[in-house]
C-alpha cells in the first residue's frame, strides 16, 4: 500500500530509502566464481573473498578495485556538551578541525599511507545544535537538509567512502540516539557515568515523539549524525561501498537501518573501538568489523586503516593466477 504523502521534508528521505538500489548479483556472482578458481584452496582468504563480493555487488563491477578512497569527516557542535564539562567542548572541536585542516592528525596520516583522499566538514560549529535535554536537535524543514548536505559531500567522487565524526558532544548524542533507536537502559549505550543521567533526561523530554527513526535523529542528534546518514544513501545511489567509522557514525547508520532494514547492505563495520556500547550497536546492526584495534577516535581514522584491507581484498582477487593457467587441477 503506498505510503501517504504528508508535503513534509521527511517525505523525500522516506521516498529514497524505499527505492535504494539492489546489489548487482550478476557481479557477485562473477566474483564467486573466480573465487573458486583461483590458486588456492576454496575459501582460504576467509573474509577477503566475502569482502570483495561485497565491492563488486556495490560497484556494479566485476573486477572490483579502489582506486579513489575517501575519508569524510564530518564536524558539529551540541549544545548538551556543556552539560558535561569534562568532555570535549565546542573548542575542541574547531582545534580538530583545524589540525585536520594542517594534515596534522592521525587520520591523516591513515589517508595519505592509503592514497585516499580526505575532507573535512564543518557544519556551522559556531552554533550548536540545541540542548537535547530541553530542546528539539533541530526542525524537520533543517533535518533533511543537513541530510541532502551529506547527500552532496560525496559530489566528488570516489570508490570507497570512509565516514567519521568530530565534535563536542556527539558520543553523547550519539548514545541517545542508540538508546532511543534499540531501547535498554542508557547505561548501556555509555560508558561515561555523566553521561546516563542526561540521556534519560532527553529520552523523557523528548517522550512519544521517538517513535520514529528520523523524529529521533531530528530530536536529538544534530548535524554530523544527518549529514552521514544523508552521505550513507548518498552514497547507496552512486555504488558506493562505505566503511563506517566509530560509534558516532554507526549509530547515524543506525537510523537508516530501523527505518529500512537493507539501508546498509553496503556498508561495512571499519573495526571496533572495544567500548561495550559500540560492540552492542554493532551487534544491532548485524555487523562484524574487519579490525581491533583498540582505536577509540571517531573521526574517521578507524575506517582509513581498514581501506587497506578492502584494497588487499580487491588486489588479491584480480591479480591472483588461476588453476587452469598453473595446469593444476582440484584444490591446489
Amino acid at each position: 500500500m503506498p505510503r501517504a504523502l504528508t508535503g513534509m521534508p521527511f517525505d523525500d528521505i522516506r521516498d529514497l530509502l524505499e527505492t535504494l538500489p539492489p546489489p548487482d548479483d550478476h557481479a557477485a556472482e562473477t566474483v564467486r566464481e573466480r573465487n573458486a578458481e583461483l590458486a588456492k584452496p576454496v575459501g582460504s582468504l576467509g573474509r577477503l573473498e566475502d569482502m570483495v563480493e561485497w565491492l563488486a555487488c556495490w560497484q556494479a563491477n566485476r573486477r572490483p578495485s579502489i582506486n579513489r578512497p575517501l575519508v569524510a569527516i564530518f564536524a558539529a557542535n551540541h549544545e548538551i556538551a556543556k552539560r558535561d564539562p569534562a568532555g570535549p567542548q565546542a573548542a575542541d572541536t574547531r582545534a580538530a578541525v583545524e589540525l585536520f585542516a594542517a594534515g596534522g592528525g592521525a587520520v591523516n596520516q591513515l589517508a595519505l599511507a592509503q592514497n585516499a583522499g580526505l575532507k573535512v566538514f564543518d557544519l556551522a560549529l559556531d552554533i550548536p545544535t540545541p540542548d537535547i535535554c530541553t530542546d528539539e536537535a533541530f526542525t524537520e524543514q533543517a533535518c533533511a537538509a543537513t541530510m541532502a548536505f551529506g547527500m552532496e559531500s560525496i559530489a566528488g567522487g570516489t570508490d570507497l567512502l570512509c565516514v567519521g565524526a568530530a565534535g563536542g558532544g556527539d558520543a553523547l548524542v550519539a548514545a541517545g540516539v542508540a538508546c532511543a533507536l534499540f531501547g535498554g537502559k542508557a547505561s548501556e549505550w555509555t560508558d561515561n557515568p555523566a553521561h546516563v543521567a542526561l540521556i534519560e533526561q532527553a529520552l523523557a523530554f523528548h517522550g512519544d515523539g521517538l517513535k520514529d527513526p528520523l523524529e529521533i535523529l531530528r530530536r536529538i542528534g544534530g548535524r554530523d549524525l544527518a549529514a552521514i546518514a544523508g552521505a550513507i544513501i548518498a552514497a547507496r545511489f552512486q555504488r558506493i561501498p562505505v566503511l563506517l567509522d566509530g560509534f558516532v557514525a554507526c549509530a547515524a547508520a543506525a537510523v537508516l537501518f530501523k527505518a529500512e532494514p537493507t539501508a546498509l547492505d553496503h556498508c561495512l563495520a571499519a573495526h571496533r573501538s572495544g567500548a561495550a556500547a559500540h560492540d552492542k550497536l554493532l551487534a544491532a546492526l548485524g555487523k562484524q568489523p574487519l579490525l581491533d584495534m583498540g582505536v577509540t577516535l571517531d573521526d574517521g581514522t578507524g575506517a582509513a586503516l581498514a581501506i587497506g584491507i578492502v584494497k588487499a581484498a580487491a588486489a588479491t582477487h584480480s591479480g591472483m593466477t588461476t588453476r587452469d593457467k598453473l595446469g593444476t587441477h582440484g584444490d591446489a
